[in-house]
């Protein structure tokens, strides 16, 4: 399983150079840049600025960190947060 990481959205770019794309700030690695094609999103719907997403298989590349995969935080995602800090002591 591909580690998860929870970033907010904070720039939409609907017609870049590679097609659309997102960008979005994860706590400790900085900006991640993700596609908003069907083979990287996984949602119907295009994030919005200031939105929870679930970003998966991240890779370092000279512009920066790019994610593999992306999709809206969801309810259980923070249950499976939950469950497992409560799980470690």
């Amino acid at each position: 399983m591909k580690k998860r990481y929870e970033a907010i959205v904070v720039k939409l770019i609907e017609a870049g150079k590679h097609g659309p794309y997102a960008v979005a700030r994860l706590k400790d690695v900085g900006l991640v840049t993700f596609s908003l094609e069907p083979k990287v999103w996984q949602e119907r719907d295009w994030p919005e600025l200031g939105t929870y997403v679930v970003l998966e298989g991240l890779i370092k590349k000279r512009a920066g960190w790019r994610a593999q995969q992306g999709r809206y935080l969801n309810p259980t995602d923070e249950e499976r947060r939950y469950d497992s800090s409560s799980t470690e002591k």
